[in-house]
C-alpha cells in the first residue's frame, strides 16, 4: 500500500512558488533589458527587474532565518552517496522504467543529486549573478569605491547575462524533474499541498 508523508511545510511552498514567481519575472524582464525582445519597454523592465530583485532578497534573508531557526538547513547538506545512481536514473533508468534509487523522507527531502546542484547554485551561480547585478545597480558608486579603475559596464554586464543563462538552465531542468514523479504532476501537487504519494516501491532506507 502506497505511502503518504507530509513533506513540505507552509512556509517552504510559500517560499518555493515566490522564489519561482520572481525568478520568472526577473528572467523575462532583464533578457528585455539585455535588448532580446521588446515587452514592456526598457524603462519598465528595469524597474519592474529592479523590484523584483529586492523583494528577493528580503524573501531570500527570511528564509535562512527559517532555514537556521527550524534546522532545516541540513535537507542541503552535500553528499556524494548514490550520486551515480541517481545519474544512471535520469540518463537512463527513468526511460526504462527502473526503480528509483532513492527514497524521500521528512528529514531528507533532497536526493544527492539535488544537494550537488543546489551547492553549485548557492556557491557559483548566486554570487555571480547577484554580485554582477548588484554591481550593475551601483555603478554610481564606483568612483567612491576605486571600482573603476578595475571593472567595466560592459563586463559587468556580461557576467550578468552568463549568470542569468545558467539561472535559465536550472529553471528548464528543474521544471522537467518536476515531470518525472509516479505521475507527470505528482511533484507539483506535493508542492501545492505538502503532502508526497509514495509509490509501492518507496520502502524505507
Amino acid at each position: 500500500m502506497a505511502e503518504r508523508i507530509y513533506l513540505y511545510k507552509r512556509y517552504e511552498r510559500f517560499w518555493h512558488w515566490s522564489q519561482a514567481v520572481l525568478v520568472l519575472t526577473m528572467l523575462v524582464t532583464g533578457f528585455e533589458v539585455h535588448g532580446s525582445y521588446h515587452l514592456l519597454g526598457f524603462r519598465s523592465a528595469v524597474r519592474v527587474h529592479t523590484l523584483a530583485a529586492w523583494v528577493l532578497l528580503m524573501l531570500w534573508a527570511f528564509t535562512i532565518f527559517w532555514q537556521f531557526t527550524t534546522g532545516e538547513w541540513r535537507q542541503y547538506i552535500p553528499t556524494l552517496a548514490k550520486v551515480g545512481a541517481m545519474a544512471r536514473y535520469y540518463a537512463y533508468g527513468i526511460f526504462t522504467g527502473a526503480p528509483h534509487p532513492y527514497h524521500k523522507t521528512a528529514a531528507k527531502k533532497h536526493n544527492p543529486l539535488q544537494r550537488l546542484t543546489y551547492l553549485v547554485l548557492l556557491a557559483a551561480v548566486s554570487p555571480l549573478i547577484w554580485g554582477s547585478g548588484l554591481l550593475y545597480l551601483l555603478r554610481a558608486f564606483w568612483p567612491g569605491l576605486g571600482l573603476e579603475h578595475w571593472l567595466t559596464l560592459e563586463a559587468v554586464a556580461w557576467a550578468h547575462t552568463a549568470a542569468a543563462f545558467l539561472m535559465l538552465c536550472f529553471v528548464i531542468v528543474h521544471v522537467y524533474l518536476t515531470t518525472t514523479g509516479h505521475t507527470v504532476f505528482a511533484h507539483i501537487k506535493t508542492m501545492v499541498t505538502g503532502w508526497e504519494d509514495l509509490p509501492d516501491e518507496g520502502a524505507r532506507r
